[in-house]
């Protein structure tokens, strides 16, 4: 069996790491990188000078055009952070390079900080890779599939309350000479037409072809214009073995996996897609791996700052 080149490739080593983000001005000049790739722009007129001077132990930015004053952090998820800058390129090192993710709690025993600290720094990184995942839409031959992400609560009173810690989502993989390229996890109000109609529209480009099983609802696939391929698989380990969806099938197995051995306390109905955009941000920039901790400093350099009651409500986002 020939050998997965990028399953197998070298990763950022943790001696590199230390040698490229090891000191807080590396750190300084990496996210300096991050924000401004093409040198300073202003935030306020995009005038692209500047004269930069220090007030305390700050460095402060003035632009040439209308002389507002600006620092790194200003206005990005690091806005006001107490934490030192090597803190945050080590919680993107954790983060990126752990194939299952890294729970909060760990991520706290590793930056020596408090959990309530940890799990700020970690949902700030995740929405930074929720907002760079987005946008995104897979075209070609994409396998989709429906499932669940949580369990139920055996101890609820009632059906409804063992409903209210799972989260519908779809599946996608788009693929490329018989094998995944880039992949979408989406929640979903609802297993209906109307809602797999919707989730096409935004997830899918033109001209896309869709191969999944016989669930009624994915003929909102259809109604959006798309070429539709139902393939009745049954169900259990006859479903699961299909070759029409083997990799959507075969991620699903491993997105659960990688839940269950990771988290173990998680609220999935409140920050489940949260979570599922993250691992699609590192399946779908797994082909660089040497790369992806820079890449995920600028996603971070260009989400707008996130207050206390987002990041606990993702719901507030949406009002």
């Amino acid at each position: 069996m020939a050998m997965n080149r990028i399953q197998f490739q070298r990763g950022l080593s943790l001696q590199q790491f230390l040698s490229r983000y090891g000191t807080q001005e590396q750190c300084f000049e990496a996210l300096v990188r991050a924000r401004w790739p093409d040198g300073f722009v202003c935030p306020r007129c995009g005038h692209a000078t500047a004269s930069q001077f220090e007030r305390g132990h700050q460095r402060l930015w003035q632009c040439s055009g209308c002389r507002t004053q600006t620092s790194l952090t200003a206005g990005t998820p690091l806005a006001d952070t107490k934490l030192p800058l090597q803190h945050w390129w080590l919680a993107m090192y954790l983060l990126c390079q752990a194939k299952n993710g890294i729970s909060a709690l760990e991520l706290m025993r590793h930056l020596d900080v408090c959990y309530r600290t940890a799990w700020r720094l970690k949902h700030k990184l995740m929405v930074a890779m929720a907002d760079r995942e987005a946008s995104r839409q897979l075209q070609g031959l994409v396998q989709i599939d429906d499932a669940y992400l949580g369990g139920e609560r055996p101890s609820g009173p009632s059906h409804a309350d063992q409903w209210k810690n799972k989260v519908p989502f779809v599946a996608a993989v788009e693929t490329r000479d018989g094998r995944p390229w880039y992949v979408r996890f989406d929640g979903v109000s609802s297993f209906r037409r109307e809602a797999i109609e919707q989730w096409a529209r935004d997830a899918l480009a033109p001209d896309t072809q869709v191969i999944s099983d016989g669930l009624t609802a994915f003929t909102g696939v259809t109604w959006a214009g798309f070429a539709h391929e139902p393939i009745i698989t049954g169900s259990g380990r006859r479903s699961a073995q299909q070759p029409k969806l083997c990799w959507v099938n075969t991620l699903l197995g491993n997105l659960k996996t990688a839940f269950s051995g990771t988290y173990h306390a998680m609220k999935f109905a409140k920050y489940g897609s949260r979570y599922l955009r993250a691992l699609q941000y590192q399946f779908n920039r797994r082909f660089r791996l040497q790369d992806i901790v820079g890449r995920l400093g600028r996603a971070l350099m260009s989400t707008k700052v996130q207050p206390e009651h987002v990041l606990r409500d993702p719901a507030e986002t949406r009002r």
